[in-house]
């Protein structure tokens, strides 16, 4: 086991390693800008360095920042968390040339799984499904009206080495294509200094299924089941469910099985999470994320298996601590992600936190390194915190989040909980029927 992990992140999720390294009994190292000083978790951690100024580039950005943090503490392995350099594959390169563990997969992987294009290629050859579409980035426009007349209109271009939801573009028709390509080329160059875009097969009402998996890195690996994640603002997730209503137990199996063993297959080690679109009783794989996921808790709540735990021990050298046949699905959960934003216009409200204060009871779990009188500062992610309920099943959990939603307090600035109360007593959201558009359209027919 590691003597002491550095957290190269901030936030909830940086509170969230802490806690995980605190039970295995491991020294921790929190790094921190200088807008981060008074943090929770650099105010609970064993040690901190601060890294740099505000801006993400010149801290949490900074590899060789954080790796000097390592050297002056001595700390022997990083948890990168969510976001930042979680899904950097130089960073693992530099470590490993540093001798310190990177928690999290081999560099190769997440190369592989960065681009969209290798990713789909992987999947499709480890027996994953994949959506109807081109077969790697389109190299001119003759192509890709090839390609879409192939497979049916509408389609979507989406950026090789995109993700949320930029360069990304839906065409209905020929007519609608060259623009849409032409747009999506120009955003996706913008945002990732790559132009290269490949196109799929859009898919009209599906749902946003992910399954969880883990891997020793030796050829064993299991799945957790899946979380819905369909309730999204521009491609953002807002609310997530475990498990998800749209599925049944054989539907839930035969994924689960498919993604274990592509992922066994591949030799991945630690914590993944394997995206699909759901419609119609079929399932299209669109990603991998090769981290910890925001909605990781869902997970953790209905299996009882702690991710954080499991990634520190995989990457350690101890293995899985389970076996497929040991995981047990036990009632539902859900997840509120609960942002520092104008609950209708989604405008950033920084600015400081009055009065917090955090529902309880039995099932109910919030991770947020907010308090009264903590800033939210105005240069990283609005997330304030994540209210998670569990039930012994949809119906008791829905009860259980209206109440403790009720209690939740966050006073001095706007947040979205006003949001999460409305959706709660809507009765599409009641019956689970809902699908990666909803809250979009929800939202438009409420301004």
């Amino acid at each position: 086991m590691f003597h002491k992990i550095l957290i190269a992140n901030r936030g909830e999720i940086a509170l969230r390693v802490l806690r995980a390294a605190k039970e295995l009994g491991i020294r921790t190292v929190a790094v921190h800008s200088t807008a981060d000083a008074d943090a929770m978790h650099v105010r609970l951690a064993d040690e901190s360095v601060c890294i740099g100024p505000p801006p993400s580039r010149e801290s949490y950005l900074n590899i060789y920042q954080i790796v000097a943090a390592c050297e002056i503490t001595g700390a022997d392995a990083i948890h990168p968390g969510y976001g930042f350099l979680s899904e950097n594959a130089k960073f693992a390169d530099i470590l490993a040339a540093h001798n310190i563990t990177f928690i999290g997969p081999s560099a190769e992987h997440i190369r592989i799984m960065g681009d969209k294009i290798e990713a789909k290629r992987t999947a499709k050859r480890l027996g994953i499904p994949v959506v109807p579409g081109s077969d790697g980035a389109v190299s001119d426009d003759k192509e890709a009206h090839r390609v879409a007349a192939e497979i049916g209109f509408p389609v979507i271009i989406k950026a090789s080495a995109g993700g949320g939801g930029r360069g990304m573009k839906v065409a209905r028709s020929a007519d609608e294509l060259a623009i849409a390509l032409a747009t999506a080329r120009s955003e996706a160059g913008a945002a990732f200094g790559d132009d290269a875009v490949y196109i799929e097969k859009f898919l009209v009402k599906p749902r946003h299924i992910e399954v969880q998996v883990v891997g020793d890195g030796a050829g064993k690996a299991i799945h957790l089941g899946e979380r819905d994640c369909s309730l999204q603002r521009r491609h953002q997730k807002v609310w997530e469910e475990a498990q998800s209503p749209a599925l049944n137990a054989e539907e839930r199996s035969r994924i689960g099985g498919i993604v274990a063993n592509a992922i066994a297959d591949l030799g991945y080690s630690g914590a993944g999470t394997v995206e699909f679109l759901y419609e119609d009783g079929e399932f299209y794989f669109i990603e991998m994320n090769t981290r910890l996921q925001v909605e990781h808790p869902v997970t953790e709540a209905i299996t009882g298996i702690d991710l954080v735990h499991e990634q520190i021990r995989v990457a350690s050298g101890g293995g899985l601590s389970a076996k497929q046949e040991d995981i047990r699905f036990l009632g539902h959960a859900i997840e509120c992600r609960i942002n520092a934003e104008d609950p209708r216009t989604f405008t950033p409200s920084p600015g400081t936190i009055t009065h917090f204060h955090t529902p309880g009871g039995l099932g109910i779990r919030v991770d947020s390194g907010a308090y009264s009188g903590y800033r939210i500062p105005p240069y990283y992610d609005s997330l304030i915190g994540k209210l998670i309920v569990h039930g012994r099943n949809r119906v008791e959990c829905m009860m259980r989040l209206r109440r403790a939603l009720d209690e939740f307090v966050v006073d001095g600035i706007k947040s979205t909980l006003p949001l999460f109360r409305d959706l709660v007593g809507n009765a599409d959201i009641a019956n689970g029927d809902y699908d990666i558009h909803w809250l979009e359209k929800y939202l438009a027919s409420s301004e």
